[in-house]
């Protein structure tokens, strides 16, 4: 019998009931769209529901979506950025004379000043991050779906704790 109580696995309807709020929240931290977490969720449910292996209880389901939600999210991010980077090569922002272009850059990228610091952080600081403060996860899930050690979880969120503080502390979102 598995951990949800069912002799087989759990029924769809159950699985996506219990698990979207979990990776919701984590693709919506990676990505800091509601729209595109959304899409995101979908995507890797439609994906599960397509899988031929079924996976035997909720837990497997929670830590096999969540891998599949965090690559789409990343991925998602990814092309956003190569979309970003394209399109400001073709318009320059005009700069006032009073204000440099960094000054300006730094003042844009505060609106949003906690998702701008997640964003900024590499993804091996970010992701385990994300999974603890929205997630929810222990160290010891997400040791495992990163498959990395508990002790280097620790470390990671750390650091990304460290750096998320300080960019917030400055008063800018930007963290190198």
């Amino acid at each position: 019998m598995s951990s949800t109580g069912y002799a087989h696995p759990p029924p769809f309807d159950v699985v996506y009931e219990t698990l979207f709020p979990i990776i919701y929240r984590v693709s919506l931290r990676v990505t800091g769209d509601r729209e595109v977490a959304e899409d995101l969720c979908h995507d890797a449910f439609i994906k599960l529901m397509e899988r031929s292996d079924l996976l035997a209880d909720i837990q497997q389901s929670k830590y096999w979506l969540i891998r599949v939600v965090k690559n789409l999210s990343l991925n998602n991010e990814k092309r956003r950025n190569r979309e970003k980077a394209a399109y400001s090569k073709f318009s320059r922002l005009s700069v006032t004379s009073t204000e440099s272009s960094e000054k300006q850059m730094i003042r844009e990228m505060t609106r949003a000043d906690v998702q701008s610091a997640l964003d900024a952080l590499p993804y091996n600081l970010r992701v385990p991050l994300v999974f603890r403060e929205y997630a929810d996860l222990s160290y010891k899930e997400i040791g495992a779906i990163l498959r990395i050690s508990e002790s280097n979880v620790k470390v990671r969120i750390f650091r990304a704790r460290e750096r998320v503080g300080k960019a917030l502390a400055e008063g800018d979102a930007y963290v190198s």
